[in-house]
């Protein structure tokens, strides 16, 4: 007999952007196997590869066929509450990608179903699993760089995703600032009291400014300890996708280029296969590592009041 463990069986549900970047991120791991794919568009389920796992055409398919130990929920942002609620009901365990619903009532409801059925959900904001942010959040709680001003997490990426995309994510504070706040929220383990924040003006695609979305936004946050935060987010960063974290104390200081420009698919496909180990330890063991339902209804609340503080700064225009 073989002394590896059994690898924990995750169905991933979405093979667009998201979930080819699970599928190859999990190909190397020894901890996890993608088993099952669901996917509604025929096109998409056609172009994926012929590597022998099941293909489903809906979650309810995938259900009434067999239960995996888990799943991720890697759909558009405006699914995940109703797939992440149909497998809790079939007592499935569920990975859910950020920010796990388009509301922070929605998310709050989310985590009362999974409370009273007992299935563990986590979502995905695998900032959390990055060593190097790891290791930063424990200096910070030992008070090894003093009291804490300000705390600053920016996210640019190298180019935004399609416009169709765009109007249905829920904006830039909802669809990218959610993980820069649950960063924040984690970091220092103090909770937001006040949010103030202002947008770019302008938008490069016509069709996004129809949308609503902006290129460009910063977010000031004060925090309950005391602490300050900014968020610095953008659509436009030539070069590639930027993540970047900075921590001001008493004591010292810190800069952490968490995402390269040059190579950003590697510390990302890292941290996706942390995650998921995370998400099985939390599922076989009850360990939690990751962040819950309850982190992530309050990392969309405050996207919700940062959103609401330009709401009134006038209609964005397109440049030409």
């Amino acid at each position: 007999m073989s002394d590896l463990p059994i690898p924990f069986r995750l169905a991933l549900v979405g093979a667009g952007r998201m979930g080819r970047q699970h599928l190859a991120a999990l190909a190397t791991s020894r901890t996890v196997e993608i088993t099952d794919i669901v996917e509604p568009e025929p096109a998409t389920r056609r172009a994926l590869p012929d590597d022998g796992r099941r293909v489903h055409a809906s979650l309810p398919d995938l259900l009434a066929h067999r239960l995996p130990d888990g799943i991720v929920v890697a759909a558009p942002t405006d699914e995940h509450a109703g797939l992440t609620r149909t497998a809790v009901a079939a007592g499935v365990p569920v990975l859910c990608e950020k920010p796990a619903g388009r509301s922070a009532r929605e998310v709050d409801e989310l985590a009362a179903f999974a409370a009273a059925h007992r299935v563990p959900v986590q979502v995905g904001y695998w900032r959390r699993h990055l060593p190097v942010l790891a290791a930063l959040r424990e200096r910070m709680r030992t008070a090894a760089l003093g009291s804490i001003y300000l705390v600053t997490a920016a996210q640019w990426d190298g180019e935004p995703p399609a416009a169709v995309f765009r109007a249905t994510s829920g904006g830039i504070h909802l669809d990218m600032g959610v993980h820069e706040f649950d960063q924040i929220r984690w970091l220092t383990g103090e909770e937001v009291v006040d949010v103030h924040a202002a947008v770019a003006g302008h938008v490069e695609d016509p069709a996004a400014a129809t949308a609503g979305d902006v290129d460009g936004a910063v977010v000031t946050l004060r925090l309950s300890g005391g602490t300050l935060g900014t968020v610095s987010l953008g659509r436009y960063f030539p070069g590639g996708d930027m993540v970047r974290a900075e921590v001001f104390g008493s004591r010292g200081y810190e800069r952490h280029d968490l995402l390269d420009p040059v190579d950003p698919g590697r510390v990302f496909h890292d941290a996706l296969r942390r995650q998921a180990d995370a998400f099985a330890d939390l599922v076989r063991t009850g360990r939690r590592s990751g962040a819950s339902l309850l982190d992530a209804a309050r990392a969309v609340e405050i996207a919700e009041r940062a959103a609401a503080a330009v709401r009134t700064a006038g209609p964005l225009t397109a440049n030409r």
